[in-house]
């Protein structure tokens, strides 16, 4: 028992030295790791002193190359500009295009075909331009109707055919025309039976019944469409028989079928048009002109029509007195000799009439005005030899063949031919000049 007494005691001064000598080497653990601690902080911040001494050093390097680059960028333009500057001063013909001229050599002038002429006093019929539509003489023109109901039998003539006076164009049949004939046949027997007795044999009153009789019958089947000729043939044959309704519509004057819209077959009406023939021998140009301009306007006025390029001579035949409630026009008719067929209903062409009288005044060829990009009118002025510039002028009167103006100088040269290739180059070079 005391041994183990004593055992217990052993043991137990033996964990407590055991402890003792844990505790002792943990404090100094402990102490070592603060040391420790202490030292890595130390680095750290040598190490971040270091770092931001080199990032500054870095920066300062690159910006020392940024000014160079800057600086060569710069040097890089200039040569570019001054390059630019060279080959603009190097560029043919566009010298001095900045201030809107044109520069053209003997070549360019002369493939072109530009023509100066030194601006002079010229005689200027006084005359006035407008544009026209061409229309059918409706003087020269016929409609073929029918004046009874009938039914179309055949067609003889067809559009665009050309007919003469009296040529069969149609045939019809009509109920109505089949009872005049009838009626007509009766009472031309019956009056050539009368007059052959004479007024002793029946009596006066008899004789002027029958007289009449035959009169209207024959007046009703020429009323109806028979002409002189076909009622004649059906007088003449005097056979019942014949009395069927059949007769023709004929052609009333020479000209050229224009329309013929129907079919055989079909039941026409009074008043419907089968037929349209015109005279194309002369024509109407119907020109348009504001009421100031139409005032000194007189029928009878020489005139000229302008169809794809050809000028055919004119004449003012009427002269309207009521305006267009849509353009608020005037309509001058001109009558125009159709030489070679020129002329067609519908076209546009381009009419100058002479108003009266001749002026001296300053003009140019039509060609020659044009209009700039703000829609004044100019024309182009030779300021030294092969140099243009456009010089804007004042327009007086109607344009023709030559056109007054004002605002230059008699002597001055311009361009009379070729002035829009001028104008062209013009405007071609002032564009080059804003995208250098």
């Amino acid at each position: 028992m005391k041994q183990k007494v004593i055992y217990l005691i052993v043991i137990a001064s033996l964990i407590g030295s055991a402890s003792y000598l844990m505790a002792e080497e943990d404090e100094h653990k402990h102490d070592d790791s603060d040391m420790h601690s202490g030292f890595t902080m130390s680095e750290d911040d040598h190490d971040h002193d270091k770092k931001a001494s080199t990032d500054e050093h870095r920066h300062d390097d690159g910006h020392e190359a940024h000014k160079d680059e800057t600086n060569a960028d710069h040097s890089d333009h200039d040569d570019h500009g001054a390059e630019g500057q060279d080959d603009h001063s190097d560029h043919g013909g566009h010298d001095d295009h900045g201030d809107g001229t044109a520069t053209l050599d003997e070549i360019q002038l002369k493939t072109a075909g530009i023509r100066v002429e030194p601006l002079r006093w010229q005689t200027v019929s006084n005359s006035l331009s407008a544009p026209g539509e061409v229309l059918f003489n409706a003087y020269q023109s016929k409609k073929i109707t029918p004046r009874i109901s009938a039914q179309v039998i055949k067609r003889h003539k067809r559009l665009s055919d050309e007919v003469k006076k009296g040529q069969v164009l149609v045939s019809l049949s009509s109920v109505e025309m089949a009872q005049a004939q009838g009626d007509l046949i009766v009472a031309d027997r019956e009056w050539q039976r009368v007059k052959k007795l004479g007024k002793k044999v029946v009596s006066e009153r008899r004789y002027i019944e029958g007289q009449i009789a035959r009169q209207q019958a024959y007046a009703k089947v020429s009323a109806f469409g028979m002409t002189k000729s076909q009622i004649k043939q059906l007088l003449k044959t005097g056979d019942p028989a014949k009395a069927v309704g059949r007769f023709n519509l004929v052609a009333t004057q020479y000209g050229t079928i224009t329309s013929d819209d129907f079919v055989e077959g079909e039941i026409v009406e009074p008043g419907q048009v089968l037929f349209e023939i015109a005279d194309e021998s002369t024509m109407w140009v119907e020109a348009r002109l504001t009421p100031h301009a139409a005032h000194d306007v007189k029928p009878g006025s020489e005139a000229v029509v302008t169809v794809s390029g050809h000028r055919l001579p004119a004449k003012v035949i009427q002269v309207h007195h009521k305006l267009d409630e849509s353009t608020r026009t005037i309509a001058v008719r001109l009558e125009v000799e159709n030489v070679d067929d020129e002329l067609h209903p519908g076209q546009f062409v381009q009419a100058q009439i002479n108003t009266g009288g001749d002026t001296k005044a300053l003009a140019v060829p039509t060609e020659a005005v044009l209009r700039n990009l703000d829609g004044d009118w100019v024309v182009l002025v030779e300021e030294e030899p092969g140099k243009f510039k456009p010089r804007e002028i004042d327009v007086q009167g109607q344009p023709g063949k030559l056109i007054q103006i004002n605002g230059i100088e008699a002597g001055t040269r311009v361009v009379t031919k070729g002035a829009f290739f001028v104008q062209s180059e013009i405007a071609k070079s002032g564009f080059e000049v804003h995208n250098h």
